[in-house]
């Protein structure tokens, strides 16, 4: 028979009582808090620590975080779990940190009314509770995957491993003190501890070959933090969803609408048509896919696609907002389909303005989906089979752009990139998209039917999610003011700011060399766009009410639109609740957030193709533009392709630099030599890393490689002058 341990010496609890305060403890305890609870004097406190060795030693408690006991075989009263399961408002969590031999328990989950939702794989900090013969957690705090994770390269070194990290503004790498499976060049996530400088890291996940075309997205994907993997619940009541009968509807499958698109669009969620009236006007159709009768408020699919915000799209992949069953099936109008739309029925005038419009549950057929060059062609070849189709749609716009140009909104035509990619996912080319008048045609019909959107909720006095843009702030438009000086161009801080005022300015820079770079400052000088339940008007397209009706598919902001919609006309099932109007604001906030972190890893990706695909060219010499410009050195972007890469002051020779804040511009001491934004010069790329999408450039003379000082104090700024690369623009 085992040995009975001795009993406890005078004045210390039985085990048998420190087991009960542990267990009924509703904080996390530790000594301290058994001493106290006890009445133990000093002297009994190094014999209560002995008696918590001998119960640890023996299995009957634990030491958790912070010297904290619990019950042996137990859980802390505070720990970090992982979340392996969601839905149906419960979800089931594990240890995140389990080592025992033993399967991990299973812990329910409380999330609570007021939290937002769980998903898998989310690591939360909670307080834990012992229920019958299991466990309850109740979260205190969601740990962000962005604050608690590092994306990086690991390296074999001669003391060990070690973590690099992909982000270009990482300051340290971190010892790997547990690598996994992880191989040396291998792309990880880890997890990081530690304070500085003894900070270290443990592999949680490995992902691959960083080199690899694919892995440019995955690093932005987990960077970002961006949620990429549906669950198996989500997947479930997606596919439940699409099965839907449609149900009773307007029929408009008697109408020959169509879609038009990217040629590698993965999704059509508009459909549009229209048909001159005999006023001169034009009535028209813009369908939007039925988004929010698939999509209920508070369902699995809900708070996933509200977790999302939107979907991301890069040059090999898209992370949908909804899972497929609905993103590129049930909810895509493909041709020759019945397919379940919103739809917004607009009366044109002759001049463009909109006399009326109406919305409704409808049923579409598409006669055809065609891409926005197929189009193009069908139009200026006046051939093709829906070229009477296209006729009447360009005739509808014909008059839509008359409005346009009468409200002058902000005309900002900035060439877009875009990455092609062959069959085995390499860089074919990196080009600049062409801008057509069909992908006009389209977004003036989709202003159309966001305006229709706003104006019809207000008029039902409807809660509106409206897409907000404000004029820009005195402080951005001093910063243009004083850059215009240095073209020599006047700019009035005293005038009424209107977006016509920068178009004309945009227009008369349009026959000279700086146009871009104008065009450039002025979008610099503009606000950021964002989601809000109060009406602030749309300073850029010069609107005074609009939303965003038009993509419910991949934007979460016009599911709400949808929603309000539907409650306010009362279309039948899936409007929005009074719950959800209520709490506006806060996805506003939120969908505002994912809407910046999305636009941040596409770039980001974007910038790590081009580096790639420049990867083959260090060494050469390349023509670039300026496109900012530090007292640390400036950056320059490849003509053509794009990439901002730095030129440090310290390569540009031994002249001192000096930089003014105020006109952004580095200008040698000695010889007046400038760098400003806007600048072109051929510079020599010297490095491109595809893993951060960093370039660095020098000048093609090389670092150092200029004239010694003396020589040109000697022969003065005229043969300073003479070494000045081609390309290098003296300041005024």
């Amino acid at each position: 028979m085992p040995r009975r341990p001795p009993p406890p010496p005078p004045g210390l609890p039985t085990r048998e009582a420190v087991l009960r305060f542990v267990a009924d403890s509703p904080t996390a305890v530790g000594k301290r808090e058994i001493a106290k609870a006890f009445g133990l004097h000093a002297q009994d406190k190094i014999a209560l620590k002995a008696l918590l060795k001998e119960m640890a030693d023996a299995g009957e408690l634990e030491v958790g975080p912070g010297r904290t006991v619990h019950r042996g075989g137990g859980l802390p009263r505070v720990t970090v779990l992982r979340i392996i399961e969601a839905g149906d408002g419960e979800c089931v969590a594990v240890p995140d940190a389990w080592d025992r031999g033993t399967p991990p328990p299973r812990i329910r989950v409380n999330e609570g009314r007021s939290r937002s939702a769980l998903g898998v794989n989310d690591r939360v900090l909670a307080r834990i509770e012992e229920q019958g013969s299991g466990y309850r957690a109740f979260p205190m705090k969601t740990l962000a995957k962005s604050e608690e994770f590092v994306l990086g390269i690991l390296r074999k070194e001669a003391l060990g491993y070690r973590l690099v990290p992909v982000d270009k503004k990482a300051r340290i790498d971190f010892a790997v003190l547990d690598r996994g499976d992880a191989e040396p060049g291998d792309l990880v996530l880890a997890e990081p501890s530690g304070r500085p400088p003894r900070q270290h890291a443990r592999v949680v996940e490995v992902l691959g070959d960083p080199f690899a075309p694919r892995s440019f997205s995955l690093i932005a994907i987990h960077a970002k933090g961006i949620p990429h993997a549906f669950n198996a619940e989500t997947i479930a009541d997606a596919d439940r969803a699409a099965a839907l009968p449609l149900g009773e509807r307007e029929d408009l499958r008697h109408l020959p609408i169509l879609t038009i698109d990217p040629a590698d669009a993965r999704d059509h969620d508009d459909a549009v048509w229209a048909a001159p009236r005999d006023d001169g006007g034009w009535d028209a159709v813009v369908a939007i896919a039925d988004v929010s009768f698939y999509v209920r408020e508070g369902s699995p699919l809900d708070r996933s696609a509200r977790e999302r915000g939107n979907s991301v799209y890069f040059p090999d992949r898209v992370v949908p907002m909804l899972p497929e069953a609905l993103s590129a099936d049930a909810c895509s109008l493909v041709e020759g389909a019945d397919r379940a739309v919103l739809a917004c029925h607009l009366t044109i005038s002759p001049e463009g303005k909109l006399v009326a419009h109406r919305f409704s549950r409808a049923v579409i057929w598409c006669v055809v989906n065609i891409s926005y060059e197929d189009a193009q062609a069908a139009i200026d070849s006046s051939a093709g089979a829906e070229l009477d189709v296209l006729r009447h749609l360009w005739g509808a716009w014909g008059a839509l752009s008359k409005a346009r140009d009468a409200r002058s909104p902000l005309d900002l035509d900035l060439p877009e990139r875009r990455v092609r990619l062959d069959e085995a996912g390499r860089i074919a080319a990196i080009e600049v998209r062409e801008r057509l008048d069909a992908h006009r045609v389209i977004e003036d019909f989709m202003i159309a039917a966001n305006v229709a959107a706003a104006l019809a909720l207000e008029a039902k006095r409807t809660a509106c999610m409206y897409r907000v843009h404000e004029a820009p702030g005195r402080e951005k438009l001093v910063a243009l003011k004083d850059y215009l000086e240095t073209f020599g161009i006047p700019f009035a801080l005293g005038q009424v700011i209107q977006p016509r005022t920068f178009n004309k300015l945009l227009n008369d820079a349009k026959a000279t060399e700086y146009s871009q770079q104008i065009s450039e400052q002025v979008l610099r000088t503009q606000t950021q766009a964002y989601y809000s339940p109060d009406n602030k008007g749309h300073f850029g397209l010069a609107l005074a009410s609009y939303g965003h009706f038009t993509s419910p598919i991949r934007r979460y902001a016009d599911l709400v639109v949808h929603r309000a919609l539907v409650r306010a006309y009362k279309l039948g099932d899936g409007g929005l609740s009074d719950a959800a109007a209520g709490t506006m604001a806060r996805t506003a906030e939120h969908i505002s957030m994912t809407e910046r972190r999305a636009m941040e890893a596409e770039r980001d990706t974007l910038d790590r193709y081009v580096a790639a695909h420049l990867a083959t060219k260090v060494g050469e010499t390349l023509g670039t533009r300026i496109t900012g410009v530090a007292r640390f050195g400036f950056f320059a972007t490849v003509d053509g392709i794009g990439g901002d890469g730095l030129v440090p002051v310290s390569t540009l020779g031994d002249e001192r630099f000096v930089f003014d804040e105020g006109l952004k511009r580095l200008e040698g001491i000695e010889t007046g030599t400038a760098f400003v934004p806007g600048q072109r010069l051929d510079l020599r790329l010297v490095e491109a890393n595809p893993i951060t999408g960093a370039l660095r450039f020098e000048l093609p003379l090389g670092e150092g490689a200029t004239r010694p000082r003396q020589d040109r104090v000697r022969t003065g700024r005229r043969a300073g002058q003479s070494r000045v690369p081609r390309g290098v623009r003296r300041g005024r």
